[in-house]
């Protein structure tokens, strides 16, 4: 089934006629030809909206991924009810600045949203990013909390581990999704990056995928492929996460990574924790798939000045 047959079935299925979920066939790990020594940006410094527009036109600018008339979903974490010194969730300036730019590229909707494990409204507002997005006053931006009418159930042909499993539907339908991730330390997963913020964006019982969490993860992001990764690590944690809460588990690392693979995005960023690639059950599975590219080795890596 190709994209748009199986977004076909998303709004049949979301309309009624249809009782079965949609079938979703990763068709190729194909993909992995195409990223077989896919570009890593990275970049450090504190104006963290500069950062992210020199970043976007090191790639071709905004219009490399989007183009006139687009629907986008920007997907942050904003899953904690921790301040911006807490690091726990994804900076606004940098998710603001994205909607900017998506925004002056002329696409017809932008959507922020997150799916959150503290209260939303918190969560939302103790992070900055509601404050911070509130001020972009246009009409086809759109920050909103995720609810179950958002989800819908999509069958998993090539998942190892997961069979079915439900997902947000504008992220499914849109036209470009862009992954905004935060870097830090997770209890389960060793390190949340942006394989882990598919989880934000999917609904069910987020605790039954905590165990094989790794392959699970790998399953997941067979469905939902980002034009664009932007891993935030300006300030990361660095023990007791995901949620954090201690400044003593706070590094400040100015730094963000962008790649169109979000394989070698993760494989990077873990680099800043000192650990290596492998050592993330989930980027070595995704690699495994063909859904990215792991070895740095077989990456270009640029270094922007700030």
């Amino acid at each position: 089934m190709d994209r748009r047959e199986f977004l076909k079935q998303v709004a049949l299925w979301s309309a009624g006629p249809i009782l079965s979920p949609p079938v979703f066939d990763l068709l190729s790990p194909a993909g992995a030809a195409e990223i077989h020594m896919p570009e890593i940006l990275t970049i450090k410094g504190t104006d963290l909206p500069a950062m992210v527009r020199s970043m976007t036109a090191a790639l071709g600018g905004m219009e490399a991924f989007v183009k006139t008339g687009d629907k986008v979903v920007i997907k942050p974490n904003i899953g904690w009810d921790r301040t911006i010194e807490q690091a726990a969730n994804t900076h606004p300036l940098i998710v603001s600045e994205l909607v900017r730019l998506c925004l002056d590229a002329g696409v017809s909707r932008v959507l922020v949203f997150d799916r959150t494990c503290n209260e939303e409204r918190r969560c939302y507002q103790n992070s900055g990013m509601a404050p911070a997005l509130e001020k972009i006053k246009d009409k086809r931006f759109r920050l909103e909390y995720a609810d179950d009418r958002h989800f819908v159930p999509v069958t998993l042909k090539n998942g190892r581990v997961l069979k079915e499993w439900s997902f947000h539907r504008d992220a499914l339908e849109a036209d470009c999704y862009i992954n905004v991730p935060k870097a830090k330390h997770h209890g389960l997963t060793g390190l949340s990056l942006g394989l882990k913020n598919i989880m934000g964006a999917v609904g069910g019982w987020r605790g039954r995928l905590h165990y094989d969490l790794g392959p699970k993860l790998a399953d997941l992001n067979t469905v939902i492929r980002p034009r664009l990764t932007l891993i935030d690590a300006s300030r990361v944690i660095v023990k007791n996460g995901p949620q954090g809460g201690d400044p003593e588990d706070v590094k400040v690392l100015d730094t963000l990574v962008a790649s169109r693979d979000t394989v070698a995005a993760d494989a990077y960023a873990t680099t800043l924790f000192g650990r290596l690639p492998n050592e993330i059950e989930a980027t070595l599975e995704a690699h495994q798939r063909g859904l990215g590219q792991m070895d740095l080795d077989q990456c270009r890596i640029r270094r922007l000045d700030a």
